[in-house]
């Protein structure tokens, strides 16, 4: 998986949280977003806010989701075959994600490391200002557990 690109993602220019206008749908979305530790795609949240009886069209889940991201209060990345996907995190600062490949689990990586590395290598090119992305794959140890039953 390889970080979103788009400026308006969470990393890029945020709107405050104050401009974003709660809506029952919103609600909902946050409500799903909120219960699940992995990055999920627009078609996998609506369907199951369909399965919890929220009428609301897959159209307004993607309005949604863009409008959460661009207010920095969702993560997105984007997967490998190029589709976004959306989380929830426990932080607004930097941070980066462990994405377990099988299931798709997430873990919130500080940044503290892959800052210094950053701004070193872009010292030594002769960069200053430089905004990093990077997201981590792996297999958690439930699916390494599961595939060697």
């Amino acid at each position: 998986m390889v970080p979103d690109s788009n400026p308006a993602s969470p990393r890029g220019v945020a709107t405050p949280a104050a401009d974003i206008r709660s809506t029952r749908q919103k609600r909902a979305l946050s409500t799903v977003l909120a219960e699940t530790d992995r990055f999920r795609s627009a078609q996998e949240l609506h369907a199951a806010l369909r399965a919890r009886g929220e009428r609301v069209g897959l159209t307004t889940v993607y309005q949604q989701l863009r409008t959460l991201a661009a207010a920095g209060q969702i993560d997105s990345l984007r997967a490998d075959g190029g589709e976004l996907l959306y989380r929830h995190c426990g932080t607004d600062q930097h941070h980066h994600h462990l994405v377990c490949r099988s299931c798709g689990r997430t873990v919130e990586v500080e940044d503290t490391v892959v800052w210094r590395w950053a701004e070193r290598v872009a010292a030594d090119a002769g960069f200053v200002a430089v905004d990093h992305r990077l997201e981590f794959s792996g297999t958690c140890a439930d699916c390494v557990a599961q595939a060697g039953s």
